[in-house]
């Protein structure tokens, strides 16, 4: 934020009543949920860091510092809090240590991405803070888990971020529809007192020769479609339809799933089939977990199902068992499939042509919708670079999943004969 003279720092011995911009006044109340929302250089991030810091010099607390993934320390907030303690003239409060930060007084700062880390939060329970930085991109199944997490009494959640689609989770629960307690605030960089020459010149000029690029970047406003985003039509075409609502279950049908099987993450879609329409009636995806855990929450639905679709790669030897994961699923009483291997764009192109048959269920689905939403193509190269395939990251599980649902759908693929019929309730050899 600048190379200018910081108007809050105040003598060591002043740093409890330190001035606050008035728009910060909220942070330092009691309210359960702070939401700090708007454009680049809305002093969201100083306003949230300072405050959090100057209440944990006044007094013990615990916070956790946290955003939807977080691969390595440097993609979290400890660098900001330390530059922060010192701007505050506050070092002698605290002991910045590797992976955390400690306040003399039995204060902590720790660090954790929130992506269906339900095991690792239980450790945070009994924490009086948490700051959800970058806050955008959260998912809906993250919330449910953090949320739950800071429930000690007094304890309060703040959230940071700048909007991205009106759609998202995040940007709907915390300022379309914010739950009871909760503290809205939009800023912008024209709230920034410390906003330097250099970037006010940027700003001006972004809003001079791009104005809708500057409205979301610096103005805070919501975009109508991810640049790039690989579903862009078809998600727009579903909005305008009403095709994202709430779908019944329908027991006389049987329900196929669609796997994505990564490194790391797996989703999975829930559909049903039905004349001139597919019905997405639900969506599941975990990091990290095994089959076996995965097996359980499959047998925890009460869903009568069909086939379990896998990809191509479902048929490899997994390290550890010396079987593939079709075998495993096979003799837990599963009816499974393969979906050959099909390039991606051929998939693409695949699903959408598919897209005007399908219907979201809107509650159960909020995940894999978001995910079909923000899959894109790369940034343009050099020209005339033809792009290989999009982004492969958290949005391309999901949206690899769904497209083997219309390679399924084109190409009459025949489960494997050896595989047991389906059952209600299949039993897992791992229970």
């Amino acid at each position: 934020m600048g190379d200018q003279v910081n108007p809050l720092q105040k003598a060591p011995e002043r740093w409890g009543t330190y001035q606050r911009h008035y728009k910060l006044g909220p942070l330092a109340e009691s309210q359960p949920y702070v939401v700090l929302y708007g454009g680049r250089h809305g002093i969201k991030s100083w306003g949230i860091s300072r405050q959090l810091i100057v209440d944990a010099a006044a007094r013990p607390l615990r916070t956790l510092c946290c955003r939807e993934t977080m691969n390595s320390l440097d993609e979290s907030v400890h660098q900001l809090l330390q530059d922060q303690i010192s701007n505050l003239k506050l070092d002698g409060h605290f002991r910045i240590l590797k992976n955390e930060i400690q306040g003399i007084n039995g204060s902590i700062f720790s660090y954790a991405g929130l992506r269906h880390n339900a095991k690792g939060l239980k450790s945070y329970e009994g924490y009086d803070r948490a700051w959800v930085e970058e806050a955008t991109d959260v998912s809906k199944n993250s919330w449910n888990i953090l949320i739950p997490t800071i429930r000690k009494e007094g304890s309060q959640i703040f959230i940071s971020f700048n909007p991205g689609l009106e759609s998202d989770y995040t940007y709907q629960h915390w300022v379309m529809r914010p739950p009871p307690g909760t503290v809205v605030i939009r800023t912008s960089f024209e709230d920034n007192i410390w906003l330097t020459k250099k970037s006010r010149d940027e700003i001006e000029f972004m809003r001079a020769t791009d104005p809708e690029e500057f409205a979301n970047i610096y103005g805070g406003d919501c975009i109508v479609a991810i640049k790039g985003a690989v579903f862009a039509k078809e998600m727009q075409a579903v909005d305008r339809d009403g095709r994202i609502i709430k779908i019944p279950y329908t027991a006389s049908k049987p329900v196929d799933t669609f796997w994505d099987l990564g490194d790391r993450y797996t989703s999975i879609w829930f559909a049903q089939r039905f004349p001139y329409e597919t019905r997405l009636i639900d969506y599941y995806d975990s990091e990290g977990k095994g089959l076996n855990l995965i097996v359980k929450e499959l047998q925890r639905k009460e869903y009568i199902y069909g086939t379990h679709w896998l990809p191509w790669d479902a048929r490899a030897p997994q390290l550890g068992t010396g079987r593939t994961i079709e075998e495993q699923l096979q003799s837990a009483g599963f009816r499974v499939g393969v979906v050959p291997k099909v390039a991606v764009k051929t998939r693409i192109n695949m699903l959408r042509v598919l897209f005007p048959e399908l219907w979201f269920d809107g509650d159960n689905c909020t995940d894999g919708i978001q995910a079909l939403r923000h899959y894109k193509w790369p940034k343009e190269g050099p020209e005339g670079q033809i792009k290989a395939k999009p982004l492969h990251d958290i949005y391309s599980h999901p949206s690899d999943a769904l497209s083997y649902m219309a390679v399924v759908q084109k190409v009459p693929i025949r489960p494997n004969p050896q595989a047991n019929k389906p059952q209600q309730r299949p039993v897992s050899p791992w229970v």
